[in-house]
């Protein structure tokens, strides 16, 4: 198999609120789709996100659609600066995320914060501060 990420797809909700917020709020870019299609593709940097309802997400992995809490699994966007981490947060949140954990320094070394998107999937935004820099 080869190392890499094709594709990540988001279990949601709702999938027009999901649009806003991925496409309106953060500016992801949206591929053409369907008024009524099921599924909502973005075509991002070196891989796709796509958005599809929770339930059938669940169904097609033949897997309970009965979870709360934390997947153990976040998403995380590297930026150059500490300033674009403020930036990326405070767009999220006025595209209507929640602030998950204000930017801070951080143990590893580097800059970041966490915001949630309408389904709670957790996205962390970084500035990996390299000791060689």
């Amino acid at each position: 198999m080869d190392p890499q990420i094709t594709l990540v797809t988001l279990g949601v909700k709702d999938i027009i609120e999901s649009i806003r917020f991925y496409r309106d709020g953060l500016g992801f870019p949206m591929q053409d789709r369907e008024k009524d299609s099921d599924v909502a593709f973005f075509e991002l940097e070196g891989t796709w996100l796509s958005l599809y309802p929770r339930d059938l997400l669940a169904e097609d992995a033949t897997v309970s659609d009965d979870g709360t809490g934390f997947s153990g699994v976040t998403l995380a966007h590297n930026v150059p600066s500490k300033d674009e981490v403020n930036a990326i947060l405070a767009e999220a949140e006025a595209a209507g995320g929640r602030i998950i954990k204000p930017a801070q320094d951080v143990f590893w070394g580097g800059y970041s914060g966490y915001f949630a998107d309408p389904d709670d999937h957790l996205w962390e935004v970084a500035y990996p501060e390299l000791a060689d820099e």
